[in-house]
């Protein structure tokens, strides 16, 4: 049976070496593990082979989105809003805050109903 009241320094020290070395074994694992995971999780998907592709797919002309006009913030949505009001809230907004309206950027514009509230 082991003294644990009275252990010798040797015994504490191989006892203690043990348990940092338990720890550091499982952190390991546990690092591996989170490293397997995120490159199965951030697999790229194969490309399918070349002959499963149509030999006479005609090329689709490249979609170019019309960039934002120089100065303004870029696109936003309305729902249930008159483009008129929401001109005027963005108006209001940029007036209250006191900045230019090209340096707000809005994402979307919605009519909030008094039922709604």
């Amino acid at each position: 049976m082991i003294d644990l009241v009275n252990i010798s320094i040797p015994n504490a020290a191989g006892y203690a070496l043990l348990g940092y070395l338990v720890v550091f074994l499982g952190l390991v694992m546990l690092m591996c593990v989170i490293f397997i995971m995120g490159k199965v999780m951030h697999r790229e998907p194969k490309a399918a082979p070349a002959a499963a592709a149509p030999a006479a797919a005609p090329a689709a002309a490249p979609v170019v989105k019309a960039a934002p006009a120089p100065g303004s913030a870029g696109d936003f949505k309305l729902y249930n809003t008159d483009p008129r009001d929401a001109a005027m809230v963005m108006a209001i907004v940029a007036d209250t805050l006191g900045k230019p309206l090209n340096e707000l950027r809005f994402i979307s514009i919605r009519e909030v109903k008094e039922d709604e509230v």
